[in-house]
Parts: structure tokens; sequence; C-alpha cells
């Protein structure tokens, strides 16, 4: 896995446990669906907006059959846009798949949610 970048310090509490989430899920995502496939997560703020962004390339092994009640992008893309952003995802040319999250660093309001660590000093 290759990680470039950070959220940046003045993202707040909400929008970087969105961040987090997003990442969690994109990866056990690859883990379940993608196995030996080559991922990259990208943190990114070319704007006023965070990005982050995971890809990974086709899988490398069989998919793996684990349970899913197959939310976790809907949950994510409602945590998005409950921070005033969005959430897209799809296939990629080369067989992988592109999960893609653009967020106001401060969000619009915060959600209710359990603590995340967060990065730096406290």
């Amino acid at each position: 896995m290759t990680l470039t970048g950070e959220v940046p310090r003045d993202a707040s509490p909400a929008v970087e446990r969105a961040a987090y989430r997003t990442v969690q899920e994109a990866l056990t995502n690859v883990r379940k669906h993608a196995p030996g496939s080559t991922v990259v997560v990208e943190f990114q703020r070319p704007g006023p907006a965070l990005e982050v962004t995971v890809t990974n390339t086709k899988a490398r092994q069989p998919a793996l059959v684990l349970p899913s009640a197959r939310h976790g992008l809907i949950g994510l893309r409602e945590r998005a846009e409950h921070l005033g952003g969005t959430l897209s995802g799809g296939p990629t040319p080369d067989g992988g798949y592109r999960l893609h999250l653009q967020i106001p660093p401060r969000g619009t309001r915060p959600l209710p949610t359990a603590d995340v660590p967060r990065h730096g000093p406290q």
C-alpha cells in the first residue's frame, strides 16, 4: 500500500472521522473483493476541500467469501453528504476500483459518532 498526504490540521473531528472511515471501508472492500491488489491512498487539498482517494488494482487472487450487508458505501455517502461533501466510486479502466471523498475540511455540522484518534499532538 502507498500512502500520500495527510488530513489537514484544520479539519474538524467529524471530517477526520469521515476520512478515517472512508479509508477503513475502502481497505476492507479491497481485502474482500480484490485480494492481492495494490492500493494507493491519497489525501489532497487542491482547493478548499479535502479529497481522499483510495484506488486499487484488479485482484490477483480469488475474492474472499465473507459476509456483507452491503451498507458500507451507503453509510459513507450519507456521512459525506451530511458534512457537505460527496462520495463517488467505480471501476477503473484496468479492472480495479477507485473511491473518492471530497469534503469541506470543517464540514457543515458535526456528526455524533465514536471518537477516532486524531493526528499530531493533542
